[in-house]
């Protein structure tokens, strides 16, 4: 298969379409080789307008939500930035010249993704997803859903950081950029949405009697 024919068009159908300007994202969309992330028997379904398994339930995002969540982070060269459940969001990152680290809940996904992340300088940290790792963010982005907003992760960002993530709570959800500055957080809504949403951020049920 011609991969390299393959992200053309889904750039070309997927992403410039839909009013992602950025040339820069653009440029890696087109580099990133996202069929290095899924099982060698998925690989043909990289490019597809799909959300194709890589491991453990893990998805990557369609990429057209992806690109316009990452044009809204509005990512520089040299940035620090965490991908969280978002493998392929790590690796257009990293292509734009980022330092990104990937994390994941499950070592399953970095079973089947991580030689190409490693491919891509990108760092790995299994960790429960509720935590992110590190602190002092420069950009948080998730290629999956999380059910409401994520206080410990918008905690974990720098002063001028911004997270980039969809908040779902029924069949469709927001895309949202929350930004934070010196006196608070900003949160703008960006376009509906509906990848996977995190299990592991799921409230506990509560039952009354």
């Amino acid at each position: 298969m011609d991969y390299a024919a393959a992200r053309k068009l889904m750039v070309d159908s997927q992403v410039r379409v839909n009013d992602v300007t950025d040339r820069a994202l653009q440029a890696a969309m087109l580099e990133a080789p996202r069929e290095r992330l899924l099982p060698a028997d998925r690989a043909f379904a990289a490019y597809a307008e799909i959300e194709p398994e890589v491991a453990a339930g893990r998805r990557l995002m369609l990429p057209r939500d992806l690109s316009k969540l990452l044009m809204a982070v509005a990512a520089q060269p040299g940035e620090r930035a965490l991908a969280i459940a978002g493998p392929y969001a790590a690796v257009v990152l990293a292509r734009m010249g980022l330092q990104a680290t990937a994390q994941e809940a499950d070592g399953a996904v970095f079973d089947v993704a991580g030689a190409g992340l490693a491919d891509e300088g990108v760092a790995t940290v299994v960790a429960p997803l509720a935590e992110p790792a590190g602190e002092d963010w420069d950009v948080i982005v998730s290629e999956a859903a999380v059910p409401a907003r994520p206080e410990a992760w918008i905690a974990k960002l720098k002063v001028g950081g911004r997270l980039a993530v969809v908040e779902r709570a029924g069949p469709t959800g927001k895309a949202v950029l929350y930004v934070r500055g010196e006196r608070g957080v900003s949160r703008r809504e960006l376009f509906d949405a509906a990848p996977p949403v995190l299990v592991e951020l799921a409230p506990e049920p509560t039952f009354a009697l």
